[in-house]
């Protein structure tokens, strides 16, 4: 995903979406978690501070738990969402038809909506998580970004730090002796 295609994604949830939309696509866009992840989420497994906050995930790949910060932009939007959530709701975003968890499927039909809407082509929900990791992987050690995405693996995660030519040559040139 391209930062215009997130542009034109955000815009388009922005201008057709419900606050629990642009919350779900915002949540997902700068923690980089998986869709089961978000359908899985309780209220409780938000916290927000003034300067910080953090989502835990109890039900990642495997069953690993795992705490994810959250951004000034997440903390935002959720403050927002969370005072209009239902106070007895088991889960974090229940589906508008039946008030129960959210399933996956529909998780992704809501995603490619918003998709379709931005007239962007063959981008999927996970795209969403690809974004994050690799705008997140230009300034974070690999051994934080495993464990921010959940990878048991750096080979897992070594997909986002890929370099370009450019960025090779970038590097040698720094100990060129002229």
């Amino acid at each position: 995903m391209t930062e215009r295609e997130e542009a034109a994604l955000i815009a388009a949830v922005e201008h057709s979406g419900s606050i629990r939309d642009q919350t779900i696509i915002t949540l997902m866009m700068h923690t980089g978690l998986r869709t089961m992840v978000i359908c899985d989420l309780a209220p409780g497994d938000v916290i927000i501070g003034k300067r910080s906050g953090q989502v835990t995930v109890r039900s990642g790949k495997r069953n690993k738990q795992r705490e994810v910060p959250l951004n000034s932009t997440c903390r935002a939007i959720l403050e927002k969402y969370l005072a209009d959530l239902s106070p007895d709701s088991p889960y974090l975003f229940p589906s508008k038809k039946t008030g129960d968890r959210l399933t996956e499927r529909a998780l992704r039909h809501l995603i490619q909506k918003y998709i379709k809407l931005a007239r962007l082509e063959g981008l999927s929900a996970h795209d969403l998580r690809h974004r994050f990791g690799y705008d997140i992987a230009d300034n974070t050690p690999l051994h934080r970004l495993a464990q921010i995405m959940g990878h048991d693996s750096l080979d897992t995660t070594m997909i986002y730090v890929k370099a370009t030519r450019a960025d090779l040559q970038s590097e040698v040139e720094k100990i060129a002796w002229q």
